[in-house]
């Protein structure tokens, strides 16, 4: 656990933000639960949900770290969580993996790559924290870095906040990531916050007879990074 010290800010939760935290991981245990009985027991949930420092706001983000087949997948949603909202191909880059989002609500998705992904693509969801369903049912909060790039440690009556640009070798242990990755991560960041841009390089919504395995064969036809990481 990190010491405080004048780098550190505390905050301590009320009634108010525990009980969020409660129904924002009584929403991520279902979801996982759901993928479980289809074999998919890797599946976490990234972010505020793991680490603990909700809001209202806070979205509800699973994420499964292998490919799968969408659209089995779209239909077991459809019979278990009573449908979807909406489904988006995201790719960050011309060079990252493409991943396919199915949303339950505005603040509710499951996510999926539709190629393999880097180990480097891997360790965006270590910097923001995550945590599975075993982890959701003992009530375990993890470290990471926000948005705001604060990493966030839980401690037993809230989290303590340490800023990352101060140190970022210091934040990657306290974190427990790569300092390569959180520095990546930061950039990404500050680049947003200083630009007001969304970071991704390609957000496509499917129309309703639309199927991502549709959506990436068209993206392969016409991305040459991409076909190069399908050989």
């Amino acid at each position: 656990m990190a010491e405080e010290g004048t780098a550190y800010r505390k905050v301590v939760y009320d009634e108010r933000r525990w009980r969020i935290l409660r129904e924002k991981r009584g929403v991520a245990e279902r979801i996982l639960s759901v993928l479980h009985q289809v074999g998919i027991t890797d599946a976490f949930v990234y972010g505020s949900v793991a680490r603990g420092d909700v809001d209202e706001d806070s979205d509800v983000d699973a994420f499964i770290p292998h490919t799968v087949n969408p659209e089995l997948l779209q239909a077991r949603i459809e019979e278990a969580l009573g449908g979807w909202a909406r489904r988006v191909v995201v790719q960050a880059t011309p060079t990252y993996a493409v991943k396919g989002y199915i949303y339950l609500d505005e603040l509710t998705s499951i996510s999926f790559p539709l190629v393999e992904m880097l180990p480097s693509e891997h360790e965006f969801y270590n910097v923001a924290g995550k945590i599975d369903l075993d982890g959701i049912r003992r009530g375990i909060r993890v470290p990471g870095m926000n948005k705001s790039l604060m990493a966030i440690i839980p401690v037993e009556d809230g989290h303590l906040e340490y800023p990352v640009e101060l140190d970022v070798e210091k934040a990657a242990k306290l974190i427990g990531v790569n300092p390569r990755a959180l520095r990546e991560r930061v950039r990404v960041l500050r680049r947003r916050r200083d630009h007001g841009r969304t970071g991704l390089y390609r957000e496509l919504e499917l129309s309703g007879e639309e199927t991502f395995s549709g959506v990436l064969k068209r993206l392969i036809e016409t991305n040459p990074h991409l076909r190069r990481r399908m050989v």
